[in-house]
């Protein structure tokens, strides 16, 4: 494992402040993370760093795996981090969580991304910017409903965390809603062989739908196998299909779920894409986790100055955010957690690929929840 810190360059003397950053960078989902990291840690030293100090990032490659991601946990909890951003994914944040949570010590850990609903009893010290996969799969249920009109579908989900979390919420507000399910069926694999369903779907010809509660790379490969037997109706998914627009004519129609897109209007998220290519031009467009993580970076510069950098007390601070003390308004919204850490009230957007990129179709967080 290789530490990468970013220098502090404010103006004032002072040990640095250092913040864990912690997720798998190694993948093309992760590195943009890293990136905004490095973008806001550059804008916060340029403007006097955190009371004077210096800020500066101890980064930790976990390449997506859990072992890897506890071992990265214990390195940064015996060092001098005021806290972590981290970790990517659902599997490594809760794998994680009980060292961030144990000891003498324990240090407070934001995940931008981990969106299982398991996250949400992983510890005090466990935070996250983003909603749980059960905002996704409501959302979805009330897009399908209410704003497609369609009644009749099918779901494959991926038998992990994540997907399990994604169907369990979609099939029981769907079912809510007055829709009907004719399968609600798991599949395995970067590339799973779902034949034998697609082939029950295409003999029915019933479904208007269909759900994939997974990744970008298993939807895709459905999708492929579903066009080759004739079904060819619309495809919906949570975060996970984040980036199918990149599969050219494949993706065409296809529904996806996000906290953040990096086409929003805001002008926080244009002056926050307009920084980040400016600093990366060959990065590509932000994601959801540069986005979260750029927010993480900056509210934690607004706790640690008023909380210092004991451990504890920065817990405290985040845990205050929304309550005792205002929310923290950031790129990807309103940041106020409640008692287990979670952001209840954090957008939830549906997209639709079009023409290679995504349309943000408006938020669909207030119906979700019945407001």
């Amino acid at each position: 494992m290789v530490t990468g810190l970013l220098s502090g360059c404010a103006a004032a003397d002072g040990t640095p402040i250092r913040i864990g950053v912690a997720g798998s960078f190694s993948d093309p989902i992760g590195l943009p993370m890293k990136l905004a990291a490095e973008l806001a840690a550059a804008e916060i030293n340029a403007n006097g760093g955190i009371n004077g100090r210096p800020l500066e990032l101890v980064a930790r490659d976990d390449y997506a795996d859990p072992d890897s991601a506890v071992f990265i946990a214990g390195d940064l909890y015996d060092s001098d981090v005021a806290a972590v951003v981290g970790h990517l994914f659902s599997g490594t944040t809760l794998a994680a969580a009980p060292v961030y949570n144990g000891g003498a010590d324990p240090v407070a850990a934001i995940s931008p991304s981990s969106s299982s609903p398991e996250v949400s009893a992983a510890g005090d010290h466990t935070f996250r910017v983003c909603p749980s996969d059960l905002a996704h799969g409501a959302a979805l249920a009330h897009w399908v409903r209410e704003r497609l009109g369609l009644e009749r579908g099918a779901v494959l989900y991926l038998n992990d965390q994540y997907g399990r979390g994604i169907r369990q919420t979609f099939v029981q507000e769907f079912l809510r809603l007055g829709g009907r399910l004719q399968s609600i069926d798991p599949y395995l694999g970067d590339k799973p062989d779902v034949g034998p369903y697609l082939d029950r779907l295409a003999r029915d010809k019933w479904i208007e739908f269909l759900v994939v509660a997974g990744n970008r790379g298993e939807a895709e490969e459905v999708i492929r196998q579903a066009r080759r037997r004739g079904v060819t109706v619309p495809v919906l998914g949570g975060d996970g299909l984040e980036g199918i627009e990149g599969a050219g004519a494949l993706a065409e129609g296809v529904y996806l779920t996000s906290s953040y897109f990096s086409t929003l209007t805001t002008d926080a998220n244009r002056k926050f894409v307009e920084a980040y290519r400016r600093r990366f031009p060959d990065a590509g467009m932000p994601n959801q986790p540069a986005a979260a993580t750029y927010d993480a970076i900056h509210l934690l510069r607004e706790v640690i100055a008023r909380a210092g950098t004991d451990r504890q007390a920065v817990r405290r601070a985040l845990a205050a955010v929304g309550s005792e003390t205002p929310a923290f308004e950031g790129v990807t919204g309103v940041v106020a957690f409640d008692a287990a850490g979670d952001v209840p009230d954090q957008n939830v957007y549906i997209g639709l690929v079009r023409g290679g990129a995504v349309e943000v179709a408006p938020r669909v967080t207030d119906v979700a929840q019945g407001r």
